[in-house]
C-alpha cells in the first residue's frame, strides 16, 4: 500500500515543522505534551518520511550572515551625512531624549519606519557623534543589493527576509547583542507612510528574550524611538522630529513563558512608541 502524500501532507508537514522548531537554538519553544501525543501517533511509514525530511533539512547548508563597520568609510560618510546631506535636505531636525540611550552594553534601538531616510536619521540622532557608539542595522534583504548593499554591509547593516526571517540573521542579531552592540531594528517590519504606528512584529521581542535568557544578567535594553516627518512622504524642506523614549529592561519580562513574555514586551513597546508619536515623552 502506497502512502498518499496528497492526503497525508498536513499530518506529515506539521510534525516536521514542530520538530525542526523544537531543535532550533534560536527562538525555540518547548514541545508541549499535546504535541508529543500528536507526534507519537505518526505511523511507521510517516515516521520514515519524517526522519528523511529532517535529515535532509539538517544537512542543508545555511549561509552565515556577517556584518561589520568599516571605520575608514564611516569616518567619511557619517560627517558627510550629518554636516552636509541632512542639513541641506531637511529644513529642521529636532532630536530629544539622547540621555535615554545607554552609553555601554547591549541595546536594541526600535524606531518607527516611515521613510528610507530613517536609515540616515538614526545615525544622525543616535550614532557615534552623539553616543560614541557605532550602530548595527537589520535591513530588509531587498535593500542589500548592488552598490547600496555594498555600502550597507560596510556600515554595520546585514540582510533579513522580513516575511520569513532566516536562522542566520537571527543568530547574528543575538551574537551582536551578546557582544554589547547597539542594534537598530524596525519593529513594524516595513515602511508605512500613513503617519500611524502599525502592529509590531513579534520577532524583535523574541530575539531580545533569547539574548537575555541565553546570558542572564547581560542587561539588554530596548529603546523606543519615534521618527516623524512634517510630510507623510518627506521631501526637501521637510522637518524631522526624533523623540527617544525611556528604555525597557528585557530581564523584567523573563518570568513568564516565552510566548507570553514576547507578547507583553511587544505590547509595552508598542504603547511606548505610540506615546512618543503623540508627543508624550
Amino acid at each position: 500500500m502506497q502512502l498518499n502524500l496528497r492526503e497525508q501532507a498536513p499530518a506529515i508537514i506539521t510534525p516536521v515543522t514542530q520538530v525542526i522548531e523544537s531543535q532550533s537554538n534560536i527562538l525555540s519553544q518547548p514541545v508541549s505534551n499535546q504535541d508529543k501525543k500528536e507526534i507519537s501517533k505518526i505511523s511507521p511509514k510517516k515516521t520514515s518520511f519524517l526522519t528523511k525530511a529532517i535529515k535532509k533539512l539538517s544537512q542543508a547548508k545555511v549561509a552565515p550572515v556577517h556584518s561589520h563597520v568599516n571605520h575608514w568609510l564611516a569616518s567619511i560618510l557619517y560627517p558627510l551625512g550629518r554636516r552636509i546631506v541632512m542639513p541641506l535636505y531637511f529644513k529642521q531636525l529636532k532630536v530629544t531624549g539622547h540621555e535615554n540611550i545607554p552609553k555601554t552594553g547591549p541595546v536594541i534601538l526600535a524606531p518607527t519606519h516611515r521613510s528610507r531616510w530613517d536609515a540616515l536619521v538614526m545615525p544622525y540622532a543616535a550614532g557615534r557623534p552623539v553616543t560614541g557608539r557605532d550602530l548595527r542595522f537589520m535591513v530588509s534583504a531587498d535593500e542589500c543589493n548592488g552598490l547600496q548593499g555594498w555600502f550597507i554591509r560596510r556600515m554595520g547593516g546585514f540582510p533579513v527576509d522580513t516575511k520569513r526571517p532566516g536562522i542566520s540573521s537571527i543568530r547574528h542579531s543575538v551574537e551582536l547583542l551578546r557582544n554589547g552592540e547597539a542594534l537598530v531594528m524596525f519593529p513594524e517590519g516595513n515602511i508605512f507612510q500613513d503617519g500611524t504606528l502599525h502592529p509590531l512584529k513579534p520577532g524583535m521581542a523574541r530575539i531580545a528574550l533569547q539574548t537575555e535568557s541565553s546570558e542572564p544578567g547581560i542587561g539588554l535594553k530596548i529603546v523606543p524611538i519615534s521618527i516623524r516627518y512634517s510630510n507623510l512622504v518627506p521631501h526637501r524642506g521637510s522637518d524631522v522630529t526624533v523623540d527617544i523614549g525611556c528604555p525597557l529592561t528585557v530581564a523584567d519580562y523573563l518570568s513568564k513563558s516565552t510566548k507570553t513574555s514576547a507578547k507583553q514586551l511587544t505590547n509595552d513597546l508598542g504603547t511606548a512608541m505610540k506615546n512618543l508619536d503623540a508627543g508624550k515623552i
